[in-house]
């Protein structure tokens, strides 16, 4: 197909998304690094070629016609089109990595680990993707993911794995209205409702650690991050995963609820694909991960 014979000027087409875009000849003239002349000379080109007006020019202002603003909404998309592509492109020339993780696990521990690597490594391009739902290795997407189980995974290669402890966690405003002593009917707890069971439920974590008492979550997330969040706004006592919380319960947004702790049964595992690329970024990304997944 000649796209070439059936499409106007890409720089007029272009003025034109400008225009639309600012609102004003004048603003798109100086996007453009342009006169308004010549921003006007483009749009009288257009609309000399399509038989019709584009702008209603009224006193100090334009309005664009209907068939204006329809083609304004596919260029606008095109454009943006575009550009992602050559920035796919473009970044295909950089060293790049890609990092997969839970939601919880890249909100709490990766984050604000990050800066730490990109500061080491400021030419690496890095993309995080955070999703509950198991991560694939197969497809070639993610260069070194954190996932949580117990190895061996038959789409990837362990490079190092860690435990966790298990604790009951809440806000100090919350554990000096509730003072010490054993967790009892009188709590408030906050539950995490989700269908992967690794994320321990209180009934679970009661059965395991013998605690010995009924708990009835009166507070319940879909997620683990909202649940932390409850817990620090002193709405009640939920599960802390040590590693996960670690910098709460350092900056004191976070305490112990009680003194009983509960060794979690699988582990967090630093694991590349079975096909991993081979290439500096993905190897010091990796390395990073293994060093302060043990610090």
């Amino acid at each position: 197909m000649q796209f070439r014979r059936r499409l106007p000027s890409l720089t007029a087409l272009v003025t034109l998304e400008a225009v639309l875009r600012r609102k004003s000849f004048t603003l798109a003239a100086g996007e453009l690094g342009v006169t308004q002349a010549a921003v006007s000379r483009q749009i009288a080109v257009l609309e000399e070629e399509f038989g019709q007006p584009l702008f209603l020019r009224k006193h100090r202002a334009i309005e664009p016609t209907a068939a204006c603003v329809n083609l304004g909404v596919t260029l606008a998309k095109s454009f943006a089109d575009i550009a992602e592509s050559v920035e796919a492109i473009q970044s295909r020339g950089q060293d790049v990595v890609t990092i997969g993780a839970t939601i919880a696990f890249s909100s709490f521990w990766l984050l604000p680990r990050l800066a730490e690597f990109r500061k080491a490594n400021p030419g690496i391009l890095v993309r995080v993707i955070s999703q509950d739902s198991p991560i694939a290795l197969d497809d070639g997407e993610i260069d070194v993911a954190i996932r949580y189980g117990m190895p061996p995974f038959r789409d990837g290669t362990v490079i190092a794995s860690r435990g966790d402890v298990i604790t009951p966690v809440c806000s100090p405003d919350y554990l000096r209205r509730r003072g010490s002593g054993p967790l009892g009917a009188a709590d408030e707890f906050i539950e995490t409702d989700v269908l992967d069971r690794s994320w321990y439920s209180w009934s679970q974590w009661v059965s395991l650690s013998g605690a010995g008492i009924e708990i009835k979550p009166s507070l319940r997330f879909n997620h683990y991050t909202e649940a932390i969040a409850a817990a620090r706004a002193g709405q009640g006592i939920a599960l802390g995963w040590r590693m996960l919380i670690g910098t709460f319960l350092e900056d004191g947004t976070l305490v112990r609820a009680e003194a009983s702790e509960l060794a979690a049964e699988d582990r967090y595992n630093v694991i590349v694909p079975v096909k991993a690329k081979r290439n500096n970024a993905c190897n010091l990304a990796a390395a990073w991960l293994t060093a302060a997944l043990h610090d």
